[in-house]
Formats: structure tokens, sequence, C-alpha cells
């Protein structure tokens, strides 16, 4: 079993039984898009962040970006950290077919992809978190020297690099750059767009 110091916040009570069997830690549902309609959960995810923390997992489709964003939004201050789940195409093995963008979910994730995915968050996970923070932040003024925004080929670029680090298709510019800044620096970004497609 492993600890984790953070409240994760997961979309569905399927999520919640798969962190259950593997994670302790306080771990809380957003009913979907019902969190929308829930200021008592805000106030909750608010009071979270603000003590112990929170670590937003979501699926990587768009209803899962869209929770997501509307939590970050919704909770100001605190510490607020984001998981991401890998897009990988697959469907549930509860389900009879796969979800609209035909990827899995994070109840269909192994424990090492949704343990890596906390890591990667900075999340405290059995006393220890593992961000970095590099000396220098890689900036978006890098993301385009590195040809990762702004130009052509930019957006296929920008998911060979999610695709190799693990990260889903859909982040924004500003959500990769965040990722970017916990997991690599500049020299190792540069190193790796080298590689690029």
């Amino acid at each position: 079993m492993y600890t984790v110091d953070e409240a994760i916040i997961v979309e569905g009570v399927y999520d919640k039984i798969k962190l259950s069997r593997f994670i302790d830690a306080v771990i809380l549902t957003t009913g979907g898009f019902t969190v929308y309609r829930s200021g008592d959960m805000i106030k909750t995810l608010q009071r979270l962040a603000e003590t112990t923390g929170i670590v937003i997992l979501t699926d990587s489709d768009s209803a899962g970006f869209r929770i997501r964003s509307f939590i970050k939004q919704s909770v100001r201050g605190g510490r607020v950290l984001h998981a991401y789940v890998p897009d990988i195409h697959g469907k549930e093995k509860r389900k009879r077919e796969a979800g609209k963008e035909g990827l899995l979910g994070v109840e269909g994730m192994s424990e090492d992809v949704i343990l890596d995915a906390l890591r990667k968050a900075g999340a405290t996970v059995n006393g220890s978190a593992q961000a970095r923070k590099p000396e220098k932040a890689i900036t978006k003024a890098d993301m385009m020297r590195l040809g990762l925004s702004g130009g052509a080929g930019s957006a296929e670029l920008r998911a060979w690099l999610c695709g190799e680090l693990g990260l889903p298709m859909k982040l924004s510019a500003n959500m990769l750059l965040d990722m970017l800044n916990r997991l690599l620096t500049l020299d190792e970004l540069t190193e790796l767009c080298s590689r690029g497609i």
C-alpha cells in the first residue's frame, strides 16, 4: 500500500475504488460534471488545497480536461497539483463499449501508470515528493525556439513529446509548460526535441 499525503480528486466512484486498492489517501470524487453545481465540494477542495494540498487526477478525455479546468479556476490558492494519465486507447473491463474518444480512464490504468502520474505531478508518495525545480525555468520563448509552439509542425512535435513523456495529447501549452518544468531541465528538453519527429 502506498501513502499519498495530498488529497486525490478523481471523477467517479470506479476511479476511487481503483485507487483505494493500492493507495492510502483521502480520495474524493467529483461525480463527473456534478462538481459544477456543488458549492460545498468546491469549499472542501479549497480547504484541502490550503491544508494537505490536492492532486487532480482526471481522465485524459475532453470531459476530464473540462472538469480539471473547472476545479483549477474554482480553487484559488493552496497547493493544487495536476496528475495526467497518458492517452491509452481501449475500454475498461466493466464497460461494453469504449468511451466516445476511445481512451482508457483512470480506472483502466495500471497501478504503475497512476503512481508515475502522481509522482510526476509532485505528489508526496510514501513520504517523498519527486518534483524538481530547475535552476532556470523553461519559458514560452524556449518552447517557441524549440518548435513546440507558434510554428509549422509545432502541434505534431508537442504530440510526439507528450507521447515520449507519457502525457495526454490534449495538454494546453500552459499545462505542458508546467509539466516540462516539473520533469525536465532546459538542456534535457532541448536534447529530447532534437530527437523529435
